[in-house]
């Protein structure tokens, strides 16, 4: 059996003698160090991002993700389904940095987008949700607004950091009201 397939879920799992934490930070320096020689990306920053964020705010992961859905949120986000973005920036001070396209059309309630460095470890996290995403997809007139694309920018001007390197979980996230 494929081992990529027992990560992302596509077959049942089958008993490994890794560690899926083992499995990702392995990836983590595998793509890592393809991009630095090479000056290409692997496509993994999509599953090391659904990785980190149910690790980090506590997600349960989907196995069979379907419309748009990857996890199924704990505690304060008991219940909500997520979709969960993820993308490695290598110079912030670089503009034009976009997300995946968003599933428009999906069953979720939050969007949650995890950036990383260049070593594909996480230094923030932005949540949003669906309303604030489609209001502002649905008022330009962008065919790539229209078809669900976004800048990391303008998501991080509309949801709110969750989660920083520095910091770890942002005050409000553990407000008790």
């Amino acid at each position: 059996m494929n081992t990529l397939a027992t990560v992302t879920g596509r077959r049942k799992p089958r008993v490994s003698i890794y560690s899926l934490d083992k499995l990702i930070s392995e990836t983590r320096r595998l793509a890592a160090e393809f991009r630095r020689t090479t000056g290409q990306v692997l496509p993994v920053s999509a599953e090391i991002a659904r990785y980190d964020a149910a690790r980090i705010l506590g997600l349960e992961l989907k196995e069979q993700r379907t419309r748009g859905v990857d996890a199924i949120g704990r505690g304060e986000r008991e219940g909500r389904k997520i979709q969960i973005k993820g993308r490695v920036i290598v110079d912030e001070r670089k503009g034009g940095q976009r997300i995946g396209q968003l599933n428009r059309d999906g069953d979720w309630d939050l969007v949650i987008l995890s950036l990383m460095d260049a070593d594909y470890e996480p230094f923030e996290i932005y949540e949003a949700t669906r309303e604030e995403m489609l209001e502002v997809l649905d008022d330009t007139s962008s065919k790539r607004a229209q078809r669900g694309a976004m800048s990391v920018a303008r998501f991080k001007i509309i949801g709110r950091l969750i989660w920083s390197r520095e910091n770890g979980l942002e005050p409000e996230v553990w407000s008790n009201s």
